[in-house]
């Protein structure tokens, strides 16, 4: 496995979006990189953490795609390894981050696979950046419209908790100090503001939504809404798995994507197979 930060020569070189972020933010995210030396060809994957976490828990769903391709890991601005913002941004600042670290980088097209607030960044990315995705998985994706409260999602938090791994309670732990209470509330309050019902019509590329079956932080109604409200739009469901699919449920999750993958050579089937 390669470990790199990713330097930026030149900070003012990158424009993203609507000019929302900070170059010096994209400056200084970490980035996990595995499969550079396959010789083969084949897909680019970018996996993307959820709110507090950072790459470490997505490293076990990583090294099972680094056999089929390039799999990037970056830590979003404000969380893991990368660089503290001054203040914490929004779901459409850590989208065009992403878009400016991947532009950077000329990672292009790529399937971006995001868990939890991962998957909610993705959903703004993919209406705004498509041109840079191959296709989205949204793995366990927030915030179900039932439950748009702090209380709410925190004692959905809670619930969830004792059905992962124990051994995530203290990538949890760590990483939720590394973070900081003030970022991650803050963070949590811009996803309950972010229109994410809005935008998922407005989702263009292949997508495919992944949800576990005992997760309490997504509910089977919503994951069915979402999945209604993006054209095209495949839905699969793990039975045993929790919130955390790419730590809890890896070896499932991972074959899931690689099927999805292959259904998107075939654009026909994958716009029709549920």
């Amino acid at each position: 496995m390669k470990t790199e930060a990713f330097p930026l020569s030149d900070p003012g070189a990158v424009d993203v979006g609507a000019g929302l972020v900070s170059p010096q933010y994209i400056h200084s995210m970490h980035a996990e990189v595995l499969g550079t030396n396959r010789t083969a060809p084949g897909p680019v994957f970018v996996l993307v953490h959820g709110l507090g976490m950072s790459s470490v828990y997505l490293m076990p769903t990583a090294r099972l795609l680094a056999q089929y391709g390039k799999v990037y890991v970056p830590d979003l601005p404000g969380f893991g390894r990368s660089g503290k913002p001054d203040h914490p941004i929004t779901i459409p600042e850590l989208a065009d981050a992403l878009a400016g670290w991947m532009d950077l980088h000329r990672l292009g097209p790529a399937l971006l696979i995001g868990n939890s607030l991962g998957a909610q960044v993705m959903v703004d990315f993919a209406v705004r950046y498509s041109g840079q995705l191959a296709g989205a998985v949204l793995v366990s994706p927030t915030v179900d419209p039932a439950a748009r409260t702090v209380t709410a999602q925190t004692l959905r938090l809670m619930a969830d908790v004792w059905k992962e791994p124990p051994s995530l309670y203290w990538i949890g732990l760590t990483e939720y100090w590394r973070a900081g209470c003030r970022t991650i509330l803050r963070t949590l309050r811009h996803a309950l503001a972010d229109p994410v019902l809005e935008k998922l019509p407005f989702i263009r590329v292949p997508t495919l939504l992944i949800r576990g079956g005992r997760d309490p932080i997504v509910p089977q109604a919503w994951i069915e809404q979402a999945t209604r409200l993006i054209p095209g739009a495949r839905l699969a469901v793990l039975p045993d798995a929790a919130h955390a699919v790419n730590y809890n449920s890896p070896d499932a999750l991972a074959a899931e994507i690689l099927e999805f993958v292959e259904c998107i050579k075939k654009p026909q089937e994958c716009l029709t197979r549920r």
